[in-house]
Formats: structure tokens, C-alpha cells, sequence
């Protein structure tokens, strides 16, 4: 089996932030992770190169493979803050609709700016995630 790439490190979630060449994503950044750390309660922690993650999970598939991951995360990449929560999105479609633009793919939240979305929905979206609280299902 290959070694999972995306692991906790030791590295310093300021100064990856501090790096973003995009002002506005470097903001959005900013941003969504004093969001994070205030609903998830957790300190960030890069994990891989390049993800902001909060908190600490055992992930568990279907086989039974189980992995340290984060409780919810984001990654400021150059076209989207991507957000990583649990459990995929059509658990949340009543928050969504509310939300703004964005996009959904398997597992991750895309938001091309955060001025397009609505912030108490965001976090609103993130406690739910946090709670595992998924009505409807």
C-alpha cells in the first residue's frame, strides 16, 4: 500500500498563509482559518504541503483501512479556497442553499472568493460538520 501523502507536519500555518502571492486569497485564507480554529475550537496544523486541517479524527473506509485525519480543513489553492468536511455535501443541502456561489466536488467545498458566500452560513456549515449532526438521512 502506498504511504499517505497527506500526513500532519510540523510546519508553520502562518508563514504557509503569509506566502499566498494573491492578496485577496491570501485574506480569504486569513480568514477561513480564524473561522475554523473559533467553530472548531482546534488549533491549525498543516497537513502535506498544503492543507490547513483542525483538530484530529480517525478516518475509517468501507475495507476497514483507518487513517489519522483532520476534523475539517481548508487548502487556499489558486483558483478556490477548498474545504474539506465531513461526510460529503448532500448531507448539508438545506445549509447550502443558503450559502452563496459555490461548488461541490467528492468531498470538498470549492468558493472562488469568500465576498460571494454568506460567513454565518460557512460557519453554520462547518458546526454542523464538526456536530455530525446530518438530519434527513
Amino acid at each position: 500500500m502506498a504511504e499517505l501523502k497527506t500526513k500532519a507536519t510540523q510546519a508553520s500555518v502562518s508563514k504557509f498563509i503569509a506566502a499566498i502571492p494573491d492578496q485577496d486569497r491570501r485574506s480569504d485564507a486569513q480568514l477561513v482559518c480564524k473561522l475554523l480554529g473559533k467553530v472548531s475550537g482546534e488549533k491549525p496544523a498543516m497537513w502535506g504541503s498544503a492543507i490547513v486541517g483542525f483538530g484530529r479524527r480517525k478516518l475509517v473506509y468501507p475495507n476497514g483501512r483507518e487513517l489519522d485525519w483532520m476534523k475539517v480543513a481548508f487548502s487556499p489553492r489558486k483558483a478556490n479556497t477548498v474545504l474539506y468536511l465531513d461526510g460529503g455535501y448532500t448531507r448539508y443541502v438545506d445549509i447550502l442553499a443558503r450559502l452563496g456561489n459555490y461548488k461541490t466536488g467528492k468531498g470538498c467545498l470549492y468558493i472562488k472568493r469568500l465576498a460571494d458566500i454568506d460567513l454565518g452560513v460557512l460557519e453554520e456549515l462547518v458546526a454542523r460538520s464538526l456536530r455530525q449532526d446530518h438530519p434527513g438521512e
